[in-house]
Order: structure tokens, then sequence, then C-alpha cells
């Protein structure tokens, strides 16, 4: 194999391919470990490609032809050029398989993505992971299942992986936050869409303490076809992925599928044999393809990973989860009550902001003075 080029080159090579009609990153990852990935590749014809695994001759026509068309290059080396200027812009980077950064982990799968657009930071090396996720119809059992075992990872050394998704996935992320550990979330759009979290409640810590990932292009919106994609990336990034709440269809069943294949654990957090939300978590410990757990022992022994495993540099104020309320955090709290009230209600009530508001039952939910409950529902947690 040819030696491949580093950085933006590379980056741009592997851009233009996935311009190529027919090529998906198992293909172009065929493509570079056969032929390589230099600007060479770009003129190589039509019996090149017949050389590589799973490259018709079809196909291989298709993608010389494509590659010999003036126009169509142009335009794909243009647009491959324009998402590397987006990424530079918000302060993210195009990190290519080929990158020393790339997860090793998600190297190892059938079908990594050859390049991933990303806005925080890799750690290297890498801490031990998991992906945390579950159905964005969370109960209050589910959210204190995925904030307990997530907190108590990330004191561990783990990477907390998700896909910052309503619900689980969301209260996974705040509690490795909250342990001041590392997290990645992982997007089914592009990196510049964060829809579930548009008013920046928790992503620009996610990025101070972790990454926002994506193998979408800048500007693709989450479509259903985007999902899957994104799933097999939570679990390849991971050595295993811990299913807290799901009904017997969902996205977390499909990262649980992806886990599988991936030779991967799954674990699964057992249920309500009364509740729908955890009738696909049930199902699957039922069928032997998961491991019922309790408690994190129960994951760290069957990774076979030792105990004392603690996040280095952590910041001191990792240690103090229940750390001074601010002023103005007192004067609301003192306006909540013991049953849960809606957002709106606390908007009327205290006469903040919702805006406003919403940034400090953030900072109250890290604190652990509140807890956040489904449809926007807030109750003291002290």
């Amino acid at each position: 194999m040819n030696i491949p080029p580093s950085g933006r080159d590379a980056g741009v090579i592997l851009l233009m391919l996935s311009r190529v009609p027919g090529l998906g990153p198992a293909r172009i990852n065929a493509i570079t470990s056969y032929l390589g990935c230099t600007p060479g590749l770009l003129d190589a014809a039509s019996d090149d490609f017949l050389r590589v695994p799973g490259i018709g001759t079809r196909l291989a026509e298709e993608i010389a032809g494509f590659l010999g068309d003036r126009t169509k290059r142009r335009t794909a080396e243009q647009a491959a050029h324009e998402q590397m200027e987006q990424a530079e812009q918000v302060g993210a980077r195009l990190v290519t398989i080929f990158d020393p950064l790339y997860p090793d982990l998600l190297r190892q799968i059938y079908d990594p993505p050859p390049c991933l657009f990303v806005r925080g930071t890799f750690s290297r090396p890498e801490p031990p992971s998991l992906a945390v996720v579950g159905t964005r119809k969370a109960t209050l059992y589910g959210k204190k299942a995925a904030s307990g075992f997530s907190e108590a990872l990330a004191l561990r050394g783990f990477e907390i992986v998700s896909g910052l998704a309503y619900g689980i996935d969301q209260a996974a992320h705040e509690a490795a936050l909250r342990a001041g550990g590392r997290t990645i979330a992982v997007l089914a759009s592009g990196i510049d869409n964060i829809y579930t979290d548009p008013r920046g409640k928790l992503w620009p810590k996610i990025i101070e303490q972790g990454a926002i990932v994506s193998e979408e292009w800048f500007g693709t919106e989450p479509l259903p076809g985007k999902f899957p994609k994104r799933n097999r990336i939570i679990s390849g990034m991971t050595l295993g992925t811990l299913i807290v709440e799901s009904d017997l269809q969902g996205g977390s069943l499909i990262t649980a599928s992806f886990a599988l294949e991936q030779n991967r654990e799954v674990f699964a957090v057992p249920g309500n044999i009364y509740s729908a939300s955890s009738r696909g978590t049930n199902r699957l410990i039922q069928s032997g393809q998961a491991k019922a757990v309790t408690g994190t022992d129960d994951i760290i022994e069957e990774l076979r990973l030792p105990h004392g495993n603690h996040i280095p540099n952590r910041p001191e104020k990792a240690f103090f989860p229940q750390a001074p309320l601010s002023d103005e955090e007192k004067r609301l709290l003192a306006e909540m009550e013991e049953e849960p009230l809606h957002l709106d209600r606390l908007a009327e009530k205290t006469g903040i902001d919702i805006s406003v508001l919403l940034v400090l039952l953030f900072e109250l939910e890290l604190k652990k003075a509140v807890i956040q409950l489904p449809g926007q529902f807030f109750q003291k947690n002290r």
C-alpha cells in the first residue's frame, strides 16, 4: 500500500470519494487500502479499481468515469474544500482514518467512517469507553440509572459515549460531565446542527470535556436513515454498550445489534415488567443478547478492566458534585416545590426569562439540586 498523505490532503481525497455514487465507507476504505490515498488515486483507471475486492466492473467504470469527468471532479473537490473551511470556522477539524488521533476501536469495525468531523478532542492514550444509550421517552427510573452508571464509570476513568438525544442519552452525557469525566456525542446530522440542544445547554460543555463527532457533512439534516449509521459509530468507538431503557423497537436496540456484530459487549439495565420503556431491555436479557447489570462492577468485571481506574487531570471541582449554589440559584430553588413544576409554570412564578431559566436549571441539575423529568418538568432534589 502507498503511504497515505496526512492532514488536509487525505481529508479532501476521502471527501471527494464519498461523493461518488455507490461508494460507502467500506468500499472507500478498501480502495484506499489497495490503491493508496494519494492524489494519483483520483486519476486511476477502471482496471485499477477493478483490482479492489468488492468493486465490480460496472462500479469500477462509474468511479473512473466520475473522477475523469472534469466538471464532477471539480465540483466534488470544491465541496470538499468548503467542508474543511466550515470545520475551521467553528474550531473543528476533520480526522481521517489515517490520522493517529482516529479512535483505535472504531478503526477495527467492518465499515469505519473514512473521516470524522470533530469539535473537541480525542484523548490519547484512549481511556476505556462505554456507550450508554436508551429511549428518548425516559422514565425517572431510566434517567436515574443512566446518570448513576455514567457518573460512577466516569469517576473510574471511563469515557462515556452516546448520541445526545433526549432522555437517556442526555442524562448519560450530563452525568459524565458532572463527574468531571470525558464524554463523546455522536450525531446523525452535521456537527453544525445540534438539533437536540439548540440553546447550547449541554454541547459546549461536551466540547470542553470531550468531543462532538459525526461522519455527516456540514448542513446535513438528521434524516431517519442517518441514525443507524450514527449508531454503528457509537458502538464501534466503545468496549461495550449499556442499554438503559428501550421498547421492543428503537435506535438503542439497533446500537446493541451493531455492538454484537462488532464483537463488543452488550449490557442492559433490568426494568419494570409493566413498563413499555423496559420491554426491549428485558427482552435483550431474556434472549441472552445482553448481560443484566445492577452496578458498575458488573460491567468492569465483564470487560476485565482494573477497578482502580481514575481520570487523569480531573478538574478539582469534579470531586464536589454538591457544589455551593449561587444566590440566583438559591432564589430559584426557593420558588420550587417538592412536587414537579413545568418549565412554563416556573417561568411565570419566578419572572425569569425561559432562556435564562434553562441555564439556571441546568446548573442546578449538575449540582444535583434539581431533577428534570420528562415533559420539561422539574423538581427539587435536596
